[in-house]
This record gives structure tokens, C-alpha cells and sequence, in this order.
């Protein structure tokens, strides 16, 4: 794990000009350092706690290793806190979405990039033990290496605001309750993926189409003009009926992230990992 000086990390990020999303807890910022390598940068918000608790977060994200989750690469603590994350060579999803000059997501991709989201949540699921704080999941936020690899980038420990995630196997009621919210992020992220709407501009009315009684009716009309007619109509349902249940389970999830991740691929004809 290499330490950074401040110095070297505000010239990669233009003097954190670069921003790629930023929310309450987080700002990411795109970094291009001395080596030629594009990585990101992620600026800890409002912390006020001590060194200790920021080395542990550093720990933690240390010990994380997933395909489809950003590897934490190194740090710097002096002015800000700041986490530096691997190869972003392909910037985010919401790039892909919404650049007209970017080569336009076909539909096998768009289902592969749904199922390797599930896929990293499924590890935070099962194979994570402390609880976590923050887990965010929308266009801005899942990134692509020099390989297309999508990645998951937003999710630690830091800067809890009330009770945790438990991202536990536990059947318990209240642990299923408190990763409604994350179930929900991923319905609506499923529907920036078919609609190539962003969540940040027109999630609300993604979300009450999704939630329409006819809503099946009008697929067509809302799936995203970049496909054309290039996407499995069956798969396409799937994928709405996924989202429209993520949504609905937000108070009261009636499934597991685990049992979601063997239903796509059991449903979704794409190779495992």
C-alpha cells in the first residue's frame, strides 16, 4: 500500500478539478499521475475523526479483493483524506450512457455490467465482516479498467451517518431491513441501464413508471434509443421485473443479494466469472 504526497495527488487530479461525483460523504475525482496510469481518487468529506480510525478504513479496503470492486491502491493523509483506487482507463458508466461521441453500450454488455454489480455486492454480502457505512450504487459510480471490467467504487466504512449496513447472510428481519436501501439503489440502477436515463436527473420518473400497473405496456417506448431493436425482449422483462421488485422491497426486502446474484444468472444466459 504506497502513501502519496498531497502534492503529487492535487496535480494528477488538476488541483482536484476533476471531479467524476461527489455526494455527502464523497468526492471522486479522475487522476493522472507521473507512471501514465488513469486511477481514482476519492476524497473522504466532513471527517473529523482521528488518524486511527482513517487507517483502518485503509486496512479494510486493503484486505477487499473482488473482480468487480475497485482495489484500493494507496492514501494520503495531510491536507485532505484521500483514497487512491485502481484503473478507471475507461471512466464510468454514466460516461457510456450519455456521451454521444463514446461508442454506445450494446444490450449483452448492459446485462453483464447488472450481473457483475450483483456480483459485487454478493462478495460485501457474504464475505465481508465488518459492517459497512456507505455502499452506493448508480451510473456515476461504477467504473470500467482498460479492460471493460466494471467496477464498483463507492463503499467503506467512513463517515457513518446512524446505523450501519450489515451486509450479513443473517435471515434476521433487521438485517434484511437494513440493506432494503442498497436493494433499492440496484432496481433503480437496473433501469439507467435499459433506459440509458441517469438516476440523478430523471430517477423519480423512472421510478413511477416502474412502479405503473401497466408499466409492461410501454416498454419499448422506454427502453433506450441507442439499442434499437438489439436487445432480448425476455431478458429485457426479467431485468424490469428485477428492478420493479428491488424498488418495491425497499422497506421490507423479501430477498437476499446472494439469492438475487444465482436468479440473474440463472435466468440471464452469461458465463460466470
Amino acid at each position: 500500500m504506497r502513501r502519496l504526497s498531497y502534492k503529487d495527488v492535487k496535480r494528477a487530479t488538476d488541483g482536484f478539478h476533476r471531479i467524476i461525483y461527489s455526494n455527502s460523504q464523497v468526492a471522486a475525482y479522475a487522476a493522472k499521475f507521473e507512471d501514465g496510469s488513469a486511477s481514482l481518487v476519492k476524497e473522504i468529506k466532513d471527517f473529523d475523526q482521528a488518524d486511527d480510525s482513517f487507517y483502518s478504513e485503509v486496512q479494510f479496503l486493503g484486505r477487499l479483493h473482488h473482480r468487480h470492486l475497485l482495489s484500493l491502491k494507496g492514501f494520503s493523509l495531510n491536507r485532505k483524506r484521500l483514497l487512491i483506487f485502481d484503473s478507471i482507463e475507461n471512466g464510468s458508466l454514466k460516461d457510456h450512457l450519455n456521451d454521444p461521441l463514446k461508442t454506445p453500450l450494446n444490450w449483452r454488455t448492459r446485462l453483464q455490467i447488472a450481473i457483475d454489480v450483483v456480483a459485487a455486492l454478493e462478495y460485501l454480502f457474504l464475505f465481508v465482516e465488518q459492517p459497512l457505512c456507505r455502499v452506493s450504487i448508480s451510473s456515476s459510480n461504477i467504473m470500467f479498467d482498460d479492460n471493460f471490467t466494471a467496477k464498483l467504487s463507492d463503499y467503506g466504512l467512513l463517515t457513518c451517518v446512524g446505523n450501519p449496513v450489515m451486509m450479513t447472510n443473517s435471515k434476521d428481519d433487521s438485517m434484511r431491513q437494513k440493506s432494503g436501501n442498497i436493494i433499492y439503489q440496484l432496481g433503480v440502477f437496473i433501469l439507467e441501464l435499459v433506459t440509458g436515463q441517469s438516476s440523478e436527473m430523471e430517477g423519480s420518473d423512472l421510478i413511477e413508471w416502474i412502479q405503473e400497473s401497466r408499466f409492461y405496456s410501454s416498454i419499448h417506448n422506454m427502453v433506450d434509443p441507442d439499442l434499437g431493436d438489439n436487445y432480448d425482449s425476455r431478458e429485457l422483462k426479467t431485468l424490469l421485473a428485477v428492478a420493479k421488485l428491488c424498488i418495491k422491497s425497499r422497506d421490507k426486502p423479501v430477498f437476499t443479494i446472494p439469492q438475487l446474484f444465482r436468479y440473474l444468472q440463472h435466468k440471464v444466459d452469461i458465463p460466470r466469472d
